[in-house]
C-alpha cells in the first residue's frame, strides 16, 4: 500500500476534528499542519509534519517532520548539509513551474528523505520525470493533489506513481476515500488443477469478449465460471492465431451468464460489466492485478460447456464460445485450445468456498448445478 498525507490547513473548521480522527483510525501516514499545538496532540502512531514554521521548542515533538519550501538551490544546499549533519526528519516542497524548478524537484528528490511537489500544470509529464529521477533514491516522494481524482490519477503514473500523496480533503469520507485508492496492490489467489471430465456442444446463445484498456502478459486471463464456488482461467488473445491479428487486450470469456471473479473476493456476471468497470487478471502463478474494462462484446455463438472437478472433487463448470481460438491455461501456462479438450485433460482453476448474494460471499446455504 502507497501512503497518504493528510494537510489539514484548508480544512473547514467545522470539519477539522472528523478529519483528523478519520485519518488516524485509517491509519494514514503523515498529517501535515502549520500549527505545532495541534500537531502535538496526534498519536505517534502518524507521522506529524510541520509546514510554515521553525520546530518549536519542549513541545515532545522530537520526532516532528518541518516541511520547507525549497526555491532554489541555495535552499536545496542548505537542506543538504543539515541532513548530512545527521538530521533525518528532513523535508522539502517544491513547487514546479517550469523547467529549471522541475530539474530542482528531481535533485530534491535524490537528496532529501521527503520531497513534496507540487505542479501548476494539469500535465502529469513532470510527475513522470520526477518519479524516473528518483526511482533509486531512498527518499520518499509524495505528490499534491488538488481533489480526490487527481489522486487518483498521480497513484497510476507510469504504473508506479509516487509513494505518496498529498490531499487537503473536504471532510472524513475523502480520507477514507483516498485510503481505499491507495490499496492498489491486489493478493495472490491460490489457483488449483482441475481435471476435464467432459465437453459437451451446446447449440447457439450468447458470449461476451472482454476488452480491456490493459495489455495481458502471455501467461495471464481472467478466471471465468458457471457456479460462483469455481473458475477456469481463460487466457487472453495474446497468443497468435493463423487467421486474425492478436488481441492482447482481449478476453473471450464465456457465455452471458458467468461470474468473472474479481477484486475483494467478489464476483460479477459477465451482463453486469461495461466501460470502465473495474476486474482482475490473473496470472497462472495466482498473481493478480487490477485493470478496467474499454468495452463489452456480446454476439451470439456457439457454445460448448466444459465440466471439471478440482482435487477435492469440487465440480467447476465454463461455458465458452465453441471455437478453435478460444483457449484457457492449463498447468505451467499451457495454452489448451477448448475444442480440443477431452476427458483428463488438466487445466487450472480457482475453487471458492463462498456462497455468493448479489456477487458478495454470505454465509448460507445455497446449491448450482
Amino acid at each position: 500500500m502507497k501512503f497518504a498525507w493528510i494537510d489539514l490547513r484548508s480544512v473547514p473548521a467545522d470539519h477539522r476534528e472528523a478529519v483528523i480522527d478519520a485519518a488516524v483510525h485509517a491509519r494514514v501516514d503523515g498529517i501535515v499542519g502549520s500549527d505545532p499545538e495541534v500537531l502535538a496532540t496526534l498519536p505517534t502512531t502518524v507521522k506529524r509534519i510541520l509546514i510554515g514554521a521553525e520546530r518549536p521548542e519542549n513541545q515532545g515533538l522530537d520526532d516532528l517532520i518541518v516541511l520547507r519550501e525549497v526555491a532554489g538551490n541555495d535552499q536545496l544546499n542548505e537542506l543538504r548539509s543539515r541532513h548530512q549533519s545527521g538530521e533525518k526528519d528532513i523535508a522539502g516542497l517544491v513547487n514546479v513551474t517550469d523547467d529549471p524548478t522541475l530539474t530542482l524537484a528531481c535533485d530534491t528528490a535524490i537528496a532529501l528523505p521527503y520531497t513534496v511537489v507540487q505542479f501548476k500544470d494539469p500535465t502529469k509529464i513532470p510527475l513522470e520525470i520526477v518519479i524516473a529521477a528518483a526511482d533509486r533514491a531512498p527518499g520518499q516522494l509524495i505528490c499534491q493533489a488538488d481533489n480526490l481524482e487527481e489522486a487518483k490519477v498521480i497513484i497510476d503514473v507510469l504504473e508506479k506513481g509516487s509513494e505518496g500523496v498529498l490531499l487537503s480533503p473536504r471532510n472524513s469520507n475523502d480520507v477514507f476515500e483516498l485510503v481505499e485508492a491507495l490499496r492498489v496492490k491486489t493478493p495472490d489467489l491460490n489457483l488449483t488443477t482441475l481435471t476435464v471430465d467432459s465437453i459437451e456442444h451446446l447449440g447457439l446463445g450468447d458470449r461476451v469478449c472482454i476488452d480491456t484498456t490493459s495489455h495481458f502478459e502471455k501467461d495471464e486471463g481472467m478466471l471465468i465460471g458457471s457456479y460462483a464456488h469455481g473458475f477456469i482461467l481463460c487466457v487472453s488473445e495474446t497468443h497468435p492465431l493463423p487467421y486474425m491479428p492478436t488481441r492482447p487486450f482481449r478476453i473471450n470469456a464465456g457465455a452471458l451468464h458467468s461470474y468473472v471473479f474479481g477484486q475483494d473476493n467478489r464476483t460479477n456476471y459477465l451482463s453486469e460489466l461495461k466501460a470502465g468497470s473495474p476486474v482482475l487478471a490473473v496470472g497462472a502463478d495466482g498473481r493478480t492485478r487490477r485493470i478496467v474494462v474499454g468495452r463489452i462484446k456480446l454476439e451470439s455463438r456457439p457454445l460448448l460447456s466444459i465440466k471439471a472437478t478440482s482435487p477435492e472433487g469440487v465440480e467447476v463448470n465454463l461455458i465458452v464460445q465453441d471455437d478453435w481460438h478460444v483457449r484457457v491455461l492449463g498447468p505451467g501456462a499451457s495454452v489448451l485450445n477448448v475444442t480440443e479438450l477431452k476427458q483428463g485433460d488438466k487445466v487450472l482453476g480457482h475453487v471458492a468456498t463462498d456462497k455468493r448474494h448479489v456477487g458478495w460471499p454470505v454465509g448460507e446455504f445455497c446449491v448450482e448445478k
